[in-house]
């Protein structure tokens, strides 16, 4: 009698174990949208502000430095080559990415983010000009 109540919850303890399907994790290196909804402290804050925020919040760190060179130039090296006058131009390049003008290190593309962020990006890192 002891034999079959064993196998029985042997028997069932192994049912239930078996019976668990757990879904495999799915990863995905797809560029996750832009927020769109701004808060209140973004929504008073000036377009630097902001770009400065979107910097802090992006991959932009891996590469570039506010003050030193790292595989990019330094936040600070741009704003001295550049002017207001290449805003547009600038931000073209944050989302189409580019190579040649500060080395043979290509610049990856943005193509997900907003130009008007670009923009603001491109705004803070002109404040930076020496």
């Amino acid at each position: 009698m002891k034999r079959i109540i064993l196998t029985l919850a042997f028997g069932a303890l192994v049912a239930v174990s078996c019976s668990k399907k757990e879904e495999p994790v799915k990863e995905s290196n797809v560029m996750l949208p832009e927020p769109t909804e701004q808060t209140a402290a973004t929504a008073a804050a000036t377009p630097e502000e902001e770009g400065k925020a979107l910097i802090a919040g992006s991959d932009c760190l891996t590469c570039h430095k506010e003050d030193a060179k790292l595989v990019g130039p330094s936040y600070q090296e741009v704003a001295a080559k550049y002017t207001e006058a290449d805003i547009d131009m600038l931000a073209d390049k944050i989302i189409n990415g580019g190579s040649g003008v500060w080395g043979e290190v290509p610049m990856s593309a943005h193509a997900g983010m907003d130009k008007e962020n670009a923009k603001k990006m491109v705004k803070y890192i002109l404040t930076l000009k020496k």
